[in-house]
């Protein structure tokens, strides 16, 4: 027979007898759909019971418990397709709802962890708002409590950027946290859900683990989980349960403080008060919309209408919360219109990843790392002593190599994910980096960080503009670019994005790539390119020595072209097909060209080569960046 656990008394809120219907919902036979649940009910145990999805098919055994807290061992059995990808583990919200589900995960990722590393520790927890996040707080929290955990820090109503968890996990010296996230993917009761966690660093999981976390999910068969009542996340304090207790935080506090420790904030003000200087950030409904406001506006003094979808939704407002020229169109239609601002930026689901563009003008994600690394020194107090280093993404473009080549700084390429950075920075080796998939970062934390992003090039422009007249003509985005590209050269790069593709003729077109790379030799003409070398990409790790092996199929060319393609590990289905493709002109005047325009021959061979109609049947890309 299976039952639901109930875990402590309602709280007064609620009837002591159940009425019917709450009598329903706390022994039902086939959990009701959580908008069938009254908002009252949301706070008791109809919560406790049903959002858990914690579920013995026989009675749960007491176990070994710390002070004050019962502890139950709940029978479960393996669940298949809980392999972590490249930022967690996702899937579509209906999955995360199963039975034990999220909780098997949650066990299994504690039994992968050394003792040391949460017993009687401190973790953080936190997300991007997105729907059944509060419901998997709880879980998170009970099995947390289970294994040993000494405290738990989370964001208040269950709401922390990723880059701020990474932020409090350092400042707070935490032992690590979880992330409730599918970061750039869509949210709501049919869309996405994602959980990931990262070290005492603040960094994602290494794969070491990640694979171990996987291994467990295939021969788990019980759940620790501590009997204690749901724990109200709405206000900030702590909540004890014997020597377990569990801290609601301001979930920007920490994150403000760094910031204004790295930026100058009385310069970005000058800028941003300036009436001749206009700026528009878009939250998308997202994360960042909790950010905005404390920093932008009550901070750095910018109007509170240049904040656009400021309020963070569940359902990120029936939006894509993704920062690109597709999904971000409403910011795009802005700054391409009449009267524009001066600057436009946009960050993404867990604010990790960021979009600037200029009147008329979209900054390319390989650009901007360039060309925030290229004025960090004088322009981000953080970096005035110079970078250690600088890194970027394989699929992302040269541009940046040419700057750290006139740096005479150590470079890095590193196959996509950011926890291939977190170990250059924390052995010293990295300062700034960037991948293509519009996240820029530095080691200020170990994550992306979109908000970051978006006060490098307000600095940068602040710096630029710090000695003009009201009436002189400031310089812009477009002016920033341009005279970066006169100086090192432009490299064009372009994505095409061909997302939910047949899981089985996007592995047959990589299998079949894969053995055209095999048989490559260099020299050979596709059409008017000379082959310099193609490989599957691998990459050896300088710090801990560690292999990371088919990273993405390349094809590089005699003239520095190059076309990548690689399947994405974001997606919560099927498969998600990505071509880079990238082409350097030196030529200045040829610098004003769209990408498009100059990419089509490399394009229209990227296509050929691949065979993608044949194996995906897909006639157009989803998004192109």
């Amino acid at each position: 027979m299976t039952f639901s656990l109930r875990l402590n008394a309602p709280p007064p809120l609620l009837p002591r007898s159940p009425t019917p219907r709450l009598n329903k919902l706390l022994h039902p036979s086939t959990p009701p759909p959580l908008s069938s649940l009254s908002p009252h009910l949301l706070t008791g145990p109809a919560l406790r019971t049903h959002s858990s999805i914690v579920r013995a098919s026989s009675s749960p055994a007491a176990i070994a418990e710390p002070e004050g807290i019962k502890i139950n061992s709940v029978p479960t059995t393996p669940i298949e397709g809980q392999k972590t990808g490249t930022s967690g583990l996702r899937k579509k919200v209906k999955v995360f709802m199963q039975e034990n589900y999220l909780a098997n995960w949650i066990q299994a990722l504690f039994n992968s962890l050394a003792p040391e590393d949460y017993k009687n520790g401190l973790l953080v927890l936190g997300g991007d708002g997105r729907y059944f996040n509060k419901e998997a707080a709880q879980i998170i929290i009970k099995i947390a409590a289970g294994n040993g955990v000494g405290k738990i820090l989370v964001g208040q109503d269950g709401i922390m950027s990723t880059p701020a968890v990474s932020a409090v996990i350092r400042n707070r010296k935490a032992n690590g946290g979880f992330i409730m996230s599918a970061s750039h993917n869509p949210g709501g009761p049919e869309y996405d859900w994602g959980i990931k966690f990262n070290y005492s660093s603040g960094q994602p999981a290494p794969e070491s683990i990640t694979d171990k976390i996987y291994g467990n999910t295939l021969s788990i068969s019980e759940i620790k989980i501590a009997d204690i009542p749901d724990v109200n996340l709405s206000l900030p304090g702590i909540t004890k349960y014997g020597n377990f207790s569990v801290e609601v935080i301001d979930p920007v506090s920490d994150y403000l403080e760094l910031m204004k420790s790295v930026f100058d904030f009385p310069l970005i003000k000058n800028l941003l008060s300036r009436p001749d200087f206009r700026f528009v950030f878009d939250a998308m409904h997202a994360v960042t919309g909790a950010y905005a406001k404390p920093i932008f506006v009550d901070k750095l003094g910018a109007s509170p209408d240049s904040i656009s979808n400021g309020v963070p939704l569940e359902d990120f407002g029936h939006g894509h919360p993704d920062p690109n020229l597709t999904y971000a169109k409403d910011l795009v239609n802005i700054m391409y219109g009449n009267n524009a601002p001066d600057f436009g930026a946009a960050s993404d689901g867990d604010g990790d990843r960021n979009m600037i563009l200029g009147k008329g003008f979209f900054v390319t994600p390989s650009d901007s790392v360039a060309i925030i690394a290229a004025n960090a020194q004088a322009a981000i107090p953080y970096f005035q002593g110079g970078p250690k280093g600088l890194a970027r993404s394989m699929p992302t473009s040269g541009s940046l190599d040419r700057v750290t080549q006139k740096l005479n700084l150590p470079f890095f390429e590193v196959p996509t994910g950011w926890k291939f950075f977190g170990n250059l920075m924390d052995a010293g080796k990295l300062s700034i980096c960037g991948e293509e998939s519009f996240g820029t970062g530095s080691d200020h934390i170990r994550e992306k960080d979109g908000i970051w992003a978006v006060l490098a090039w307000l600095s940068i422009l602040a710096f630029r503009n710090k000695d003009k007249k009201p009436g002189e003509k400031l310089v812009s985005v477009s002016d920033v670019v341009k005279e970066h590209w006169a100086t090192y050269g432009r490299n064009f790069f372009s994505r095409y994005d061909y997302e939910e593709c047949e899981s089985e003729g996007a592995n047959k077109m990589i299998d079949y790539l894969r053995d055209l790379v095999s048989k490559s030799k260099a020299g050979e003409k596709y059409g008017s390119y000379v082959l310099q070398f193609a490989d599957d990409f691998t990459y050896t790790d300088p710090v801990d020595g560690s292999v990371a092996s088919k990273q993405g199929v390349r094809f590089v060319f005699t003239d520095g072209s190059r076309i990548i393609y690689r399947l994405s590990g974001t997606g919560s289905a099927g498969a998600t097909v990505r071509i880079y493709i990238e082409q350097f002109e030196p030529d200045v005047s040829k610098h004003d060209m769209d990408a498009q325009i100059a990419l089509k021959p490399l394009i229209d061979l990227a296509l050929s080569i691949s065979k993608l109609k044949d194996f995906t049947g897909r006639e157009k890309p989803t998004v192109i960046t």
